[in-house]
Parts: structure tokens; sequence; C-alpha cells
């Protein structure tokens, strides 16, 4: 069976799954699966992907990452282990031919058990980047479709979801992405001990950095620390909280009207003109005409993102 077959199948089940309007996205009945569709391009927009793997089987999407620029469209598949601020917008989509995609999460323990089962040992100490690209292979849009097609057989969905996604995984720990999964399934991996200290940063945001305690929680040395963060996450730990802070910022002032020194305090920022400095610089607007701007037009896109 050629690609075509199966990537025209999961656009049919993704459009038919994921709402109405130019912009639609949803969760399905099936734990960690999110499917998405638009019609329309969008603006780049900010925000965090969690570990994930999504697939575009139409149109495409381009997504920066530090100083990286990851493009990916049609039969092409994202794999992202760690919490990552990214920039990402949809830059071909049409009413004729809307952009479709799908994500699951990524689980740590199913991926951890799947390792064991099947007794991979690769435990390669080189640095894995947190996020990569790759064509997808027949196998693996095939294990998709059959994904997809449980959402019209809920009563099925309980019992052969978790066997396709076991399916799913194996196909990826057998891909160019492979490496970067098996990772994540090591709890003693360098991309396990570096998501300690991400998932600090995400949850104290506003708290003052301090390297030699995330190196610390790290289990790591502070150079040793600083070279794999960045190898992870293409930024330094401070450019990490810095996104996060301003992707905070820009949240808050999108869902309500805000007095714009309040948010800069409230997400770590001492002075409101540092605070309008660094913002303008990322977002191209101080906060408030940014925000305003925002609320005016549909410039939010769907995103792989699912709950844990």
């Amino acid at each position: 069976m050629g690609l075509m077959e199966p990537l025209l199948e999961i656009c049919s089940l993704i459009a038919g799954h994921a709402g109405a309007g130019e912009i639609a996205s949803a969760r399905t009945g099936i734990p960690g699966l999110h499917v998405a569709a638009a019609s329309v391009t969008t603006e780049p927009i900010n925000h965090v992907y969690e570990p994930v793997f999504g697939l575009v089987a139409q149109g495409a999407k381009s997504i920066v990452l530090g100083d990286k620029v990851f493009d990916y469209g049609a039969g092409q598949y994202l794999v992202v282990s760690v919490d990552l601020p990214i920039t990402g917008h949809i830059n071909v989509a049409s009413e004729r031919e809307p952009f479709l995609c799908m994500g699951l999460t990524l689980r740590p323990a199913t991926i951890a058990t799947l390792l064991l089962e099947t007794a991979a040992s690769d435990r390669s100490a080189v640095d894995t980047p947190g996020m990569g690209v790759s064509k997808a292979p027949g196998e693996l849009l095939d294990a998709v479709v059959r994904l997809l097609r449980l959402l019209d057989h809920p009563r099925d969905a309980p019992v052969l979801a978790p066997l396709i996604e076991r399916e799913i995984l194996w196909r990826l720990l057998r891909g160019e992405q492979g490496a970067m999964l098996r990772q994540i399934g090591f709890a003693d991996s360098r991309l396990s001990q570096i998501s300690h200290a991400i998932r600090w940063i995400r949850a104290n945001y506003a708290e003052m950095l301090r390297i030699e305690d995330l190196a610390q929680m790290a289990a790591m040395s502070v150079s040793s620390f600083h070279r794999h963060f960045r190898a992870v996450t293409s930024m330094s730990p401070i450019q990490y909280q810095k996104q996060i802070r301003l992707q905070e910022a820009r949240a808050r002032l999108l869902a309500q009207s805000e007095d714009v020194a309040a948010v800069g305090f409230a997400v770590g920022y001492d002075s409101p003109s540092q605070f309008s400095r660094e913002y303008s610089r990322v977002y191209g607007a101080p906060p408030g005409r940014d925000a305003a701007r925002l609320r005016s037009g549909p410039t939010l896109e769907p995103s792989p993102r699912t709950e844990r």
C-alpha cells in the first residue's frame, strides 16, 4: 500500500472529528489523542509543547525552537521529548485543502515498559535534541490509521487503542527519532535528568533562577548541566525561563484586560520597563498593543499538545 492511501484516510478521519470553524481542535475519547484542523494560515504563536508525537496529514507548519527551525508537512511527523517553549505557525492551509494533524501524548512509563519487554538496552550517552522531524514510513501511517478509526468505534477503543499506541511507539523507536524516544523511557538518561529541571522552571517561572540548584536537581555539575540543557532545548536555562515567563504573560493579557505592569510583576519581572522591552523584542509590539491585536482576529492555532 502506497503512502497516499493511508494519508487520505487519515485526512478524512481527522476532518470528521476535529470540529467546525476556521481553526478547530479536539481531544478525543482516546486518552492522549488530539486532532486538529485549520482552513487558514496563522501568524507565529508562542506556546509550550509537551512530550508528543505529532503527524501532519495535509498542509504544513513551521516551528522555531531557540535558533533552530523545523518545517514539516504532509506525511512527516514530529517528536517532542521534553517541555519546550516554541514559536509555531501554520503556513500552508486553505478551505479547499485545510491543515490537518493529529497528536499523541508520549508517556514515559509506557515507553519504559515497551523497552523492558523488548530488552532494549541502548543507553547511548550522546546528547539528543528535544525535538525532531522525520518522514513517516508506511508502517507508522498504517498504525495511525487504525488508531483514528477507533474514534468511530468507541466500544472497541478501550481495548484496542493501548495496543495500537504500543505499535506506534515501537515504529517510532525503530525510526529516525528512536534514540530520542529511548531517552524518554530511561529514568536515568540525561534527557530525564534535564526534564526534572525543566519541570521546576515551568512550575516556578516567577522565581529567581539559581543554576547551581538546577544542576543539583539534575545530578550534574554546573558546566555539564549548561551543556546538556542547551543540547536538549537549544537555549540556556535563563533563556528558557524568559520564554516561559513571556508566554505566561501573553496568555494572561489575552485572557483578560489586566494591568500590564501587574502582569509583569506576576510573572517575575521587577521592572515594568524591562518587561515591556523584552516582551516587545519577542512579540514585536508592547504588551497592551499586542494583546489587543490578538483579540481582534483568529490568530491562535491548533497544537499537538495533549493531556497527560
